[in-house]
C-alpha cells in the first residue's frame, strides 16, 4: 500500500508539471455554501480572452464540461450579475472524491486562451475542498438546470396512506435483478422501469454513497409532469429507487419537484414566491411543520434581511421573497431596446427551507434562483444649470450608471470627439449622483459660434443650445443617442439712440451701426431702408467705424413738412427700427428742422400741392396778382419777392396725364397783366410776361393707406415729386364725361390679394383703415380714372343714410 502511494504521489506532480501551473492571484475565489461548490473567476483577467472548464476525474483524467454533462453530473457554469463566470457543483457531482459523506474534494482545469480555438491555452490547475456532514434525512437542490434528491439509506418506513401505491409497485419489484439498482417512473403516460445505466442516456443520474442514495434529474424530461401549486408551476419526476439481494428488497421513494417560475415585478421590486408545502414531497401535510426558512444573496445566508431592505415573508401556503430594484447584492446594467435607453436589474437568490413531517424525519430544500428582471425604460434627463450671469451654458446628462460612458457629442449638428471638444474650449467633465448614479457635465459659452443666437423682446437674446450626445450603453458598448435643447434668454442688448442735426439744404440722423441688419433694420414707411432705396430717394448714406450717417435733402421723399410757409418750411425726417424676423417696430429714429427756402414745390401723397414761387422777372411784379389756371386760385400768402398757393391736383385747373409707371398733374402760375388804353392797339402793358408750369409726379402702381383718425393730411409722407418748368404756355386738358367699364373692390389688407366679396357687409372700427381698389377696365389710350365721390352707407341703397363720405370732388374727407 505504501508503495503504491508514493507511485500515485509521483504520477500525480508529473501531470501538474505538464502545461499546468497554479492560478494567479486574484483569478480564482471559491468556497463551499450548503453543500455546494462555489467557483468564481476574475472577469478583469480574462478580458479578450477564451476559457474553458475540465473537470479531473480520478480515474478518467480531464473531462470537457459541457451543457449535457453539467446538468447529468450536477454542475452549473453562468456568470453572476457583475458578469464574472461562476461554478458551481454538487458535492454529490458525478466526479467529485467522496470521503464517508462528511469531506469532499473537486479538482478543475481552467483554460485560458488567446484564441478561440484553444489553442497555446495556459492550465490552472484548481483543487476545492468542501465538508458537509449535518445532512437531513432528505435534501432536495433545485439548480438554473437541475433538480437532485439525496436521502438516508436507513430511511423509516413507508406510511400507511402510500401503501396501496407502494404495493402496486411490488411487482415491477419481482422482475429487478440482484444486486443492481433499477428505477421507476410514475407520470401520467404510466410506469417506466429503467436501469441506472439507461438512466443515464435519458440525462439522469443515480448513485450511491456510503449511507445515501441520490438521483439527479433534468427539467422537462419525458419523464416529469408539470402541476400547478399555490399558483406556482412545479416541474416534478415521481420516481422509486429499488434495489434487490437475496435477503432483502429496497425501495426508496426519490421523487423531486421544483418550482419553474413564480417571478412576479412591479415597477419598483421584484418577488420571488415558492410553495409553502408540496404535496407530492409531504404526504401527510397534516404532519407538515416549518422549521426554519433562510434567504441568500450570491450564496451567502442573509441573517436580517430587513436591514437591506429585504423582505422575506411567509404564510401557509407561500414563502415570498421581495427585493427593491436595484438593491444591494444584485446589479442594475444599462441597456438599450429598439432605440430606447433602460435597465436591468439582476440578483442571485436562493431559498432554504427546513421542514418535518411524518414520512421524513428532515427535509432541506433548497432553491437556488437567478433573477433578471425585463427591460426598464428610463428616459435620461437634461438638468439646465446654466448660470446666465456668467454666460455659460451648464447641461447635466443623466443619471447613468457606471456601465456607461459619453464618448462623443454634436454641438449645432457639428460633431465632435471628446478630444476635440475640449480642444475648442467646451468642458466636458463626470459628476456623480446621490443614488450611486452619475451625470455628464456639458458647459458652453453663450458666445461660441456654435451656439444659436435670436433677438427677442425689446433687448433681449435668446441662445439657444443644441447637443446631440453618444453614450456607449453596458459591457456590450451599445451606442446611444440623445438629442436635447437649452435655451437661456438674457438683457444684453442695447437699443441704439440716433442723433439729428441739419443745415441749410439737408436733415442728418446718425445711427449707430451695432445690430444693424443682425438684430433689425430701418424701415422708411413699409419700405426697408437699404442702399438701393436711399439712393433712388437722394439720400447720401456714409458709414464709419460706430455710425451710419444719412444725409437726407430737404426736398426728398421720405420728408414729412410739419409746417409751410412762403418762406419757411418745418421738416422732418422719421426712421422706423424695427426687428429683422418680426417686423416688430422698436422706436422711431426723428430729425426736425425749420428751413428758410424761397422757391419750392412740395407734392403730398393725398394730391395737396403746395408751391413757393419766386419773382425772377424784370421789371418786378405784383406777386399778390399771380394766379393758377384756374383764375379763382390766388396765392394764399405772398410778399415782394415769393408767393405761397396750396391747391388739390383736382382743382385749379390741374390736369392729369400718364407717362410710363407715373402720373403727372400738371397747372401753371401765371401774372394777371396790367392793361392802359392805347390809340391804334387796344392793350399797352409794360408787365413783363410770367408763366411758371408746375408738375407732380406720381407712381401709378403706390398704395396709399389712410385712416379715419388722421387729423391732419401733411402729416402723411410726401408720395410724389415735384418740378416747376418756366415757360411761356402750356396746353389744358379737359375732361369729358361719359359711361366707363368700372370696377370697385375692398381689400382685406393692404397687400390688395385678398378682396371680400361683392354686395357683403363689412364690420369696420372707426379707427381700422379701408383699402379699397377702383379699376378702370377701359383700354382706350385718352381715358382717364377719376375717382371724384365715394361714400359708405349702411345697406345697399346708394341714397341711404346716414352716410360717410370717403372723398369728395376728388378729395379725401376726414370726418
Amino acid at each position: 500500500m505504501y508503495l503504491h502511494c508514493r507511485i500515485w504521489l509521483f504520477f500525480l506532480l508529473f501531470w501538474l508539471g505538464q502545461g499546468r501551473q497554479m492560478a494567479p492571484p486574484g483569478f480564482v475565489e471559491s468556497s463551499c455554501r450548503s453543500r455546494i461548490f462555489w467557483m468564481k473567476l476574475n472577469k478583469l483577467l480574462l478580458q479578450g480572452k477564451f476559457f474553458q472548464l475540465e473537470i479531473n476525474d480520478p480515474y478518467a483524467g480531464p473531462i470537457l464540461l459541457d451543457e449535457k454533462l453539467a446538468s447529468r453530473c450536477g454542475y452549473v457554469l453562468s456568470e453572476d450579475v457583475w458578469g464574472n463566470p461562476v461554478f458551481r457543483a454538487s458535492v454529490l457531482g458525478c466526479h467529485v472524491a467522496n470521503e464517508a459523506d462528511e469531506l469532499f474534494s473537486l479538482t478543475v482545469n481552467i483554460k485560458v486562451s488567446s484564441f478561440s480555438s484553444m489553442r497555446a491555452a495556459m492550465t490552472y490547475t484548481y483543487p476545492m475542498y468542501c465538508s458537509y456532514s449535518s445532512w437531513a434525512s432528505r435534501e432536495i437542490v433545485c439548480e438554473e438546470n437541475y433538480m437532485e434528491v439525496s436521502v438516508k439509506t436507513n430511511v423509516p418506513a413507508v406510511s400507511n396512506d402510500y401503501t396501496v401505491a407502494w404495493m402496486s409497485a411490488l411487482p415491477e419489484t419481482q422482475n429487478v435483478a440482484y444486486q443492481l439498482w433499477q428505477l421507476m417512473f410514475v407520470s401520467p403516460s404510466g410506469r417506466k422501469r429503467i436501469t441506472v445505466s439507461d438512466a443515464a442516456k435519458l440525462g439522469y443520474s443515480f448513485n450511491n454513497t456510503l449511507s445515501r442514495v441520490y438521483l439527479r434529474a433534468p427539467y422537462h424530461s419525458n419523464e416529469s409532469d408539470v402541476s400547478v401549486v399555490s399558483g406556482v408551476n412545479m416541474n416534478m419526476v415521481t420516481s422509486t429507487s429499488m434495489y434487490r439481494q437475496r435477503w432483502l428488497l429496497l425501495l426508496i421513494d426519490t421523487t423531486v419537484s421544483c418550482p419553474v417560475d413564480g417571478i412576479s415585478f412591479t415597477d419598483t421590486t421584484l418577488t420571488w414566491t415558492v410553495p409553502s408545502v408540496i404535496p407530492t414531497l409531504v404526504v401527510q401535510e397534516s404532519t407538515f411543520l416549518s422549521k426554519n426558512i433562510l434567504m441568500g444573496v450570491d450564496g451567502r445566508v442573509i441573517v436580517n434581511p430587513e436591514e437591506k431592505n429585504y423582505l422575506l415573508e411567509h404564510n401557509e401556503t407561500h414563502i415570498g421573497i421581495t427585493i427593491p430594484i436595484g438593491a444591494e447584492g444584485g446589479k442594475l446594467k444599462s441597456s438599450t431596446f429598439g432605440g430606447v435607453y433602460g435597465v436591468i436589474y439582476s440578483i442571485d437568490l436562493f431559498l432554504e427551507h427546513t421542514w418535518t413531517d411524518a414520512d421524513w424525519q428532515t427535509t432541506k430544500y433548497t432553491v437556488i434562483k437567478s433573477i433578471t428582471t425585463p427591460f426598464m425604460p428610463q428616459i435620461p434627463t437634461v438638468i439646465n444649470n446654466t448660470l446666465p450671469e456668467e454666460r455659460l451654458f451648464n447641461v447635466a446628462f443623466g443619471h447613468f450608471l457606471p456601465d456607461v460612458s459619453l464618448v462623443a457629442i454634436a454641438i449645432g449638428n457639428v460633431p465632435f470627439t471628446l478630444r476635440e471638444a475640449q480642444h475648442h474650449g467646451f468642458k466636458i467633465y463626470e459628476t456623480p449622483f446621490s443614488n450611486r448614479t452619475k451625470g455628464f457635465i456639458l458647459e458652453v459659452s453663450f458666445d461660441d459660434p456654435y451656439v444659436l443666437k435670436e433677438y427677442v423682446n425689446r433687448n433681449e437674446t435668446k441662445y439657444t443650445l443644441l447637443v446631440n450626445y453618444t453614450i456607449s450603453v453596458g459591457p456590450e458598448m451599445t451606442l446611444y443617442y440623445h438629442s436635447a435643447e437649452v435655451e437661456c434668454v438674457i438683457a444684453d442688448i442695447e437699443l441704439p439712440e440716433a442723433v439729428g442735426y441739419c443745415d441749410e439744404e439737408n436733415l442728418y440722423l446718425a445711427i449707430p451701426i451695432f445690430g444693424l441688419h443682425q438684430y433689425w433694420n430701418l424701415y422708411l414707411g413699409n419700405k426697408l431702408l437699404n442702399r438701393h432705396v436711399a439712393l433712388s430717394n437722394g439720400y447720401l448714406a456714409a458709414t464709419n467705424s460706430t455710425h451710419l450717417i444719412l444725409q437726407i435733402p430737404l426736398f426728398a421723399v421720405g420728408v414729412i413738412y410739419e409746417e409751410v410757409s412762403f418762406q419757411k418750411i418745418k421738416a422732418r425726417f422719421d426712421v422706423a427700427l424695427r426687428k429683422v424676423r418680426t417686423m416688430e417696430t422698436l422706436q422711431m429714429f426723428s430729425v426736425s428742422c425749420s428751413f428758410n427756402s424761397s422757391a419750392f414745390i412740395i407734392c403730398h401723397p393725398d394730391g395737396t400741392i403746395m408751391i413757393s414761387a419766386q419773382m425772377k422777372t424784370v421789371p418786378a411784379i405784383d406777386m399778390s396778382k399771380t394766379k393758377l389756371r384756374d383764375s379763382s386760385c390766388k396765392p394764399r400768402e405772398y410778399n415782394e419777392g415769393h408767393a405761397f398757393f396750396k391747391f388739390h391736383v383736382t382743382t385749379c385747373g390741374t390736369s392729369v396725364r400718364f407717362e410710363g409707371d407715373h402720373i403727372i398733374y400738371e397747372n401753371e402760375i401765371s401774372y394777371e397783366k396790367q392793361t392802359l388804353p392805347g390809340q391804334s392797339i387796344p392793350t399797352i402793358t409794360r408787365d413783363p410776361d410770367y408763366r411758371l408750369t408746375v408738375l407732380c409726379y406720381y407712381r401709378a402702381k403706390e398704395t396709399l393707406v389712410l385712416g379715419a383718425f388722421a387729423s391732419d393730411p401733411s402729416t402723411s409722407p410726401p408720395f410724389g415729386s415735384g418740378t416747376m418748368v418756366p415757360r411761356s404756355n402750356i396746353a389744358v386738358y379737359r375732361r369729358i364725361r361719359q359711361a366707363l367699364n368700372i370696377v370697385s373692390r375692398v381689400s382685406k389688407n393692404e397687400s390688395f390679394v385678398e378682396f371680400y366679396e361683392p354686395n357683403v357687409a363689412i364690420l369696420k372700427r372707426p379707427v381700422e383703415p379701408v383699402f379699397l381698389e377702383v379699376e378702370l377696365k377701359d383700354e382706350s389710350p385718352d381715358t382717364e380714372l377719376y375717382l371724384e365721390n365715394c361714400w359708405v352707407t349702411r345697406s345697399l341703397d346708394f341714397n341711404s343714410t346716414p352716410r360717410w363720405n370717403i372723398t369728395v370732388d376728388g378729395q379725401v374727407v376726414i370726418e
